[in-house]
């Protein structure tokens, strides 16, 4: 089901028309509202009247992280304090938030991204859907429950945690839907699985719109095969909206962006300059129709790749490949480079091991030490370490082969590694540099 075969399926040269009319609006906007864009632009002697097509978007400056912490909380902001109507922000836990500010039009635009992507999943009146991303300053739960709504579905805003309770409301209610973190919900997963008072069988669930945090196609097969549902991957971050800046169809070859809302760019990390189509790269976004905080050349800091051929589903919308990880999460372990992802998609291969683990990175005698932290499932764990062996050798092997580095390998019992109810934390880096 497509929602909007306006803009979903428009032509790309129609799609060019429209996105170079919306950046030029933007620009302009930037210019003349918000202070910090004025003073790069005129820094590198770009005027609003020298962007004259999407293709001169390559002259605008880009905008980090660390430039929405600087302005925080409201130097981006573009409209005055009477037209927001909401206020979203990150977790902060690496220092200030990042804020992102909603004028109604803003609002309306978002839940039309995230809509888009629960239309893939056929989503629609008569479904219920069980909102479990954390409702509040963190974009999840109400970006969710919005697109919901859009679709003329039922929104149960169950947030996260107190996942009994959870499983209790899934059952009752007769939840068709379930929208959270995939951590979170093989978290549920696992609870059904070991509970005495329910069964998966006993489940209306149907789909699943899983984001927040980077996944695998290992997780999605678990997910599916203990839910008993289709997974799909939603995608968002709060510096453009939140969830439903793109999302899986049900083909499920690719993340579809909304390119009529937000402009993605390919570009070299090292260098800043473009890639070549279909090269992997870092992800760059340029609002098109936000009010209150537009944004010029967002550095997402994803790695990933642009795929412009047709989707079978009939949308021309440009996808994006799966995310190789990201460039300030990537870990330089004994010169090589290593991403937390990879370590999943490892453990996946392996039937034997849930797909829990964490790493911790360490330097003892100027040498890098690197610790995995993994689960064998229950029914293969043995407190007795000899017949552990037989199971590390094969994942060990497997990690020299594929990053060329050799871990330490802890077996823990089941249940061990912490589950999260948001995005799950994965790393330890203990080196001081």
């Amino acid at each position: 089901m497509i929602h909007n075969p306006e803009m979903e399926c428009m032509s790309r040269e129609d799609m060019t028309k429209l996105q170079t009319e919306r950046l030029i609006k933007t620009v302009k906007t930037c210019y003349e509202k918000v202070p910090f864009y004025r003073k790069k632009m005129d820094k590198m002697g770009v005027k609003p009247e020298d962007i004259k097509s999407i293709e001169d978007i390559h002259r605008l400056p880009f905008t980090t992280k660390h430039d929405l912490r600087d302005e925080y909380p409201f130097g981006l902001q573009a409209v005055l304090h009477s037209e927001v109507r909401r206020i979203h922000a990150s977790s902060g836990t690496t220092g200030k938030p990042v804020v992102d500010t909603y004028t109604e039009n803003d609002l309306e635009m978002w839940a039309e991204g995230a809509a888009r992507v629960m239309a893939a999943g056929d989503v629609g009146p008569g479904d219920t859907v069980q909102v479990s991303y954390g409702y509040g300053l963190f974009t999840g739960g109400l970006g969710a429950h919005d697109a919901a709504a859009m679709r003329g579905a039922v929104q149960l805003p169950t947030s996260a945690g107190n996942s009994e309770k959870q499983i209790m409301l899934m059952k009752d209610f007769g939840s068709t839907v379930l929208a959270c973190t995939p951590s979170y919900a093989l978290h549920l997963a696992e609870c059904i699985d070991k509970s005495d008072k329910v069964n998966i069988e006993d489940m209306k669930l149907r789909v699943g719109f899983f984001g927040a945090e980077p996944w695998t196609e290992g997780m999605r097969k678990e997910l599916e095969e203990k839910l008993h549902i289709k997974a799909i991957d939603i995608y968002g971050l709060t510096e453009m909206c939140g969830p439903g800046v793109g999302g899986e169809c049900e083909c499920q070859n690719g993340t579809h962006l909304w390119e009529d809302l937000f402009y993605p760019e390919i570009i070299n990390p090292d260098t800043l300059e473009p890639c070549a189509p279909g090269e992997f790269g870092e992800l760059v976004f340029t609002s098109l129709k936000k009010e209150a905080m537009p944004i010029l050349r967002y550095r997402t800091r994803d790695l990933t790749r642009l795929i412009y051929e047709p989707c079978k589903c009939g949308r021309t919308a440009v996808r994006m490949d799966r995310i190789l990880g990201r460039s300030d999460d990537m870990l330089i372990i004994r010169g090589v480079n290593v991403f937390p992802s990879t370590i999943e998609a490892i453990l996946t291969e392996f039937p034997v091991y849930s797909p829990q683990y964490f790493i911790t990175v360490d330097r003892k005698d100027n040498e890098d030490m690197f610790d995995l932290d993994v689960e064998l499932r229950e029914e293969y764990f043995s407190p007795n370490p000899s017949k552990q062996m037989p199971y590390i050798k094969p994942l060990y092997d497997r990690i020299v082969s594929v990053i060329g580095i050799k871990p330490n390998i802890h077996i823990l019992p089941p249940n061990t590694i912490q589950r999260s109810m948001g995005k799950a934390k994965h790393v330890n880096d203990k080196r001081k540099f």
